[in-house]
């Protein structure tokens, strides 16, 4: 009885996963057989945008982003930066006004993080009716390729109202920790967000490097999005409200991963913390949205939002306690069994996270800045990567967590990348 109850279970549990997100198999599908960019329609009209950086103490960075807007193919006089030098102790704001920048400074110990610093901005331009027809935001360590405004520019004319873009690594090939934040990206980039434009679904926001039409920020009054992940909270927010995110594949931006596992602990908790804020405070009308908007893209966002993770956990905990009570009662059998399902749910995770990085990394491999053989062995080591969430989803439900600084010191320019490239 015993035996036949952990079966039926983990096998319930095995077909619904499945069943929820095939989807993305779909995607990987829908990638291959059209992979093509997407071509703009209509007149390519010239927008004038506003390119915002958030920055805290990044002044070994904020002058080679400066300097990749200054490159663009994109008319110089439709572009205007500005950086928010964010409870900065350092030079950040010196060097961005010199490199050409506007800057504005803000001290609040209190409202703490990139969406404060945002709706600051924001606030500022609108109070003195500053006018663009977009917005770009970026963090200071990143990198635009030359052709990025323009590209991201003819998404933006087929009347989407947020857009956002292929995300590359400055330095994946640190360690296997900045690679496997730069396998993710990639894999999201083409597999999800790519796949997502290609079948006219919405995308998803992620952090850095999209841009935002004046008309959200004016329907906001701002940025009104402060939970510990903005990024999410403003995607799931828009979809929910019947915007669609496009996606641009052919701009590119280059950002500076984590390569040690503190930052990357620190920073994924807080991400981990954010998705459950997120899916606390807007889980329900998302739900509700699936059937209201009749939009695969909010089903599409549910499942991304949801705490799977905690209940594949879960699994292993149940199937862990049988296996140790069958030892204890020498019931030889149900451990053998028991103890088989935790060891499957490991060796499939991983054999699954491995095609999924080993696919990303042969389509992308040209665009990947890292020797040959370090791009295959960053193929075994990004489910180990990925491994290491499960700590993290269990500490970040019990601890408070507060943004932390991440400090950017690799000071490469767009110069650089494409000399590699």
């Amino acid at each position: 009885m015993i035996k036949n109850n952990i079966n039926n279970i983990n096998t319930v549990v095995f077909i619904l996963f499945t069943a929820m997100y095939i989807y993305q198999y779909y995607y990987i599908i829908v990638v291959l057989l059209k992979n093509k960019n997407v071509k703009s329609k209509g007149k390519n009209i010239m927008n004038k945008f506003a390119v915002i950086v958030s920055a805290r103490n990044e002044s070994d960075v904020i002058e080679e982003f400066i300097h990749t807007v200054d490159l663009q193919d994109y008319p110089s006089d439709l572009i205007d930066v500005y950086v928010i030098a964010d409870n900065c102790s350092d030079d950040t704001a010196q060097k961005a006004r010199i490199a050409g920048a506007h800057v504005y400074e803000r001290f609040d110990n209190k409202k703490v993080g990139k969406g404060y610093a945002l709706d600051f901005l924001f606030k500022i331009l609108r109070s003195k009716k500053t006018k663009y027809d977009g917005y770009f935001i970026f963090d200071a360590d990143n990198l635009l390729s030359r052709n990025y405004i323009s590209e991201m520019n003819k998404v933006f004319n087929r009347k989407y109202k947020i857009v956002t873009s292929y995300r590359n690594s400055k330095n994946y090939d640190s360690n296997w920790i900045s690679a496997g934040y730069s396998l993710w990206f990639l894999r999201e980039s083409k597999y999800l967000n790519y796949a997502r434009m290609l079948l006219n679904n919405s995308c998803a926001v992620s952090g850095t490097g999209f841009l935002i039409s004046s008309e959200i920020i004016d329907k906001n009054n701002g940025w009104k999005y402060h939970l510990l992940t903005e990024d999410i909270e403003f995607t799931i927010d828009s979809i929910i409200n019947g915007e669609k995110i496009g996606y641009c594949n052919s701009a590119c931006f280059y950002d500076e991963q984590p390569t040690s596992f503190k930052d990357s602990w620190n920073q994924r908790m807080r991400w981990s913390k954010g998705f459950y804020q997120v899916f606390f405070k807007y889980g329900y009308n998302l739900f509700k949205s699936i059937f209201k908007n009749k939009d695969f893209s909010c089903y599409d966002m549910f499942m991304t939002i949801s705490p799977m993770m905690l209940i594949s956990i879960v699994m292993i905990l149940f199937n862990s306690s049988i296996f140790l009570y069958s030892l204890i009662s020498n019931d030889f059998q149900t451990s053998k069994l028991a103890i088989g399902y935790v060891l499957s749910y490991f060796l499939n995770t991983y054999l699954m996270m491995y095609l999924l990085g080993l696919l990303t990394t042969i389509t992308e491999w040209n665009r990947i800045q890292c020797k040959g053989y370090k791009k295959i062995f960053y193929t075994f080591t990004f489910p180990i990567f990925m491994f290491t969430y499960m700590p993290i989803s269990i500490c970040s439900i019990f601890k408070k967590v507060e943004w932390k600084q991440i400090k950017h010191n690799i000071n490469k320019s767009i110069e650089d990348m494409e000399l590699i490239a």
